[in-house]
C-alpha cells in the first residue's frame, strides 16, 4: 500500500515516514525544503521510499503523486515556534491556505479518478487556543471562540476543508491534532528571527530545545517566558507518528477527529526543573528569571485523550524523562555542529 506524505522532511513528517516504513508501507514524500533547507534523513535511501522535491501548492504535481496512492497524510505547512506567529503572521495564513486548497483539489481528483481512499489531515492543538475550559475535547473547537493567531485560525480552516470536501465531494477524511511534539531532528529554521533570551539566542522558539540549549550553555539564572505556570502536554514524536498512522489506517477513524497527546500535564517551570536536574545534577539549585511572554503564549493547552484511547486504542506512552534522555544529547551534538 502506497502513502503520500506532504511535508515529509519536516519535524513530525520525519517521524511519520519512519513509522510508515516500519509498518511495511511504500511511501512517497514531497517537500520543498523551505523551512530548513535540504536535510538528510535516515530513510532517504530506503527501497520503499521516494522523495520528490516540490511545492504542495502545485495542484498538478500533487495530482500526479496521488494518482496511484491509497492514502494521503497532509502534513505540509509553514510552521515554526511561537516567534513565527508574529514574524510571519500573514505568510502563515496565506501560504498554508494555498497548500491545503491545492492538496484538497488534488485529493478530490485522485479519489474520483484514482486509488485514493482517504486523506489524514494534520491539524494542531492551536485550534483550541481561545478555549476557556479544559480539557479540550474533540468538537469543542467548533463551540469556543476561534483562535486569535493566524496560525491557529488557519489550522481550524484545515478542519473545515476536510469536512467540506466530504460534504460536497465525499472525500473521506480523518483529522488528527498533535500536542506539543518533542523529539530530535529539528534545527533552526531558515529566516528565523533572532530573539535573545537573557544572554542566549533562542534555538527555535520551542520551549524544550530552547531550555535545553540555555542550560547547556550555562545560563544562570535561567530565563523562561512568562511565569512558568503555563501547562503543556509534551508528547514524543514517535508516539505521535504511531497515532497518526493508526488514525490513517483504522476503519473506526473514518470521517472523525482525534486529539493525539500524552495524558500527562507539565508546567514550563516543572519542565525547566527536570532539564536542569538532568544537565546539572541534583546539587545545584535552579534560579529563574521571567521574561515577557509572547502574545500567543497560550496559558493552558490540555487535551482530552480518552477518545483516541477508546476508538483507536492509542496512548502516548513515552515519559518526559525518556524524551529528555534522547533530546538533551542530541541538542548538545547539534550545538557542537552549529545547526542550533
Amino acid at each position: 500500500m502506497k502513502v503520500l506524505v506532504s511535508g515529509s522532511a519536516g519535524f513530525i513528517g520525519g517521524y511519520v515516514v519512519e513509522e510508515l516504513l516500519a509498518q511495511g508501507y511504500s511511501v512517497v514524500g514531497v517537500d520543498n525544503f523551505s523551512k530548513y533547507g535540504k536535510v538528510a534523513k535516515s530513510y532517504d535511501s530506503h527501497p520503499r521510499y521516494r522523495l520528490v522535491e516540490g511545492d504542495c501548492r502545485d495542484t498538478e504535481l500533487m495530482s500526479g503523486l496521488l494518482a496511484d496512492c491509497e492514502h494521503f497524510i497532509a502534513g505540509a505547512a509553514m510552521i515554526g515556534g511561537i516567534s513565527y506567529f508574529h514574524t510571519y503572521a500573514y505568510d502563515l495564513l496565506a501560504n498554508n491556505e494555498r497548500i491545503i486548497a491545492s492538496s484538497c483539489d488534488a485529493a478530490i481528483r485522485a479519489h474520483k479518478e484514482g486509488t485514493l481512499r482517504k486523506v489524514t489531515y494534520l491539524s494542531s492543538s492551536m485550534v483550541f487556543e481561545s478555549t476557556p475550559e479544559w480539557p479540550s475535547f474533540e468538537g469543542q473547537e467548533r463551540e469556543v471562540p476561534p483562535p486569535l493567531s493566524s496560525y491557529g485560525f488557519q489550522k481550524l480552516a484545515v478542519e473545515y476543508f476536510a469536512r467540506a470536501a466530504w460534504d460536497q465531494y465525499q472525500l473521506p477524511y480523518t483529522i488528527v491534532r498533535p500536542f506539543n511534539c518533542v523529539g530530535i531532528g529539528e534545527s533552526r529554521a531558515l529566516g528565523d528571527e533572532e530573539i535573545m533570551s537573557g544572554n542566549v539566542k533562542l534555538a527555535m522558539s520551542h520551549v524544550v530545545p530552547d531550555l535545553v540549549q540555555k542550560v547547556l550553555k550555562g545560563q544562570d539564572p535561567l530565563h523562561i517566558l512568562g511565569t512558568g505556570e503555563q501547562v503543556r502536554h509534551y508528547t514524543y514524536g514517535g508516539d505521535l507518528a504511531r497515532g497518526i498512522v493508526t488514525a490513517m489506517s483504522h476503519p473506526a477513524a473514518l470521517n472523525d477527529d482525534f486529539n493525539l497527546s500524552t495524558a500527562a500535564s507539565t508546567t514550563v517551570l516543572e519542565l525547566a526543573e527536570t532539564i536542569w536536574r538532568k544537565v546539572k545534577g541534583p546539587g545545584e539549585p535552579l534560579r529563574v528569571v521571567s521574561d515577557d511572554p509572547f502574545e500567543y503564549d497560550v496559558q493552558r493547552r490540555v487535551p482530552a485523550t480518552e477518545k483516541a484511547r477508546r476508538v483507536l486504542g492509542f496512548e502516548a506512552t513515552t515519559s518526559l524523562d525518556e524524551m529528555l534522555d534522547e533530546v538533551i544529547p542530541w541538542i548538545a551534538q547539534a550545538m557542537e555542529n552549529g545547526s542550533i
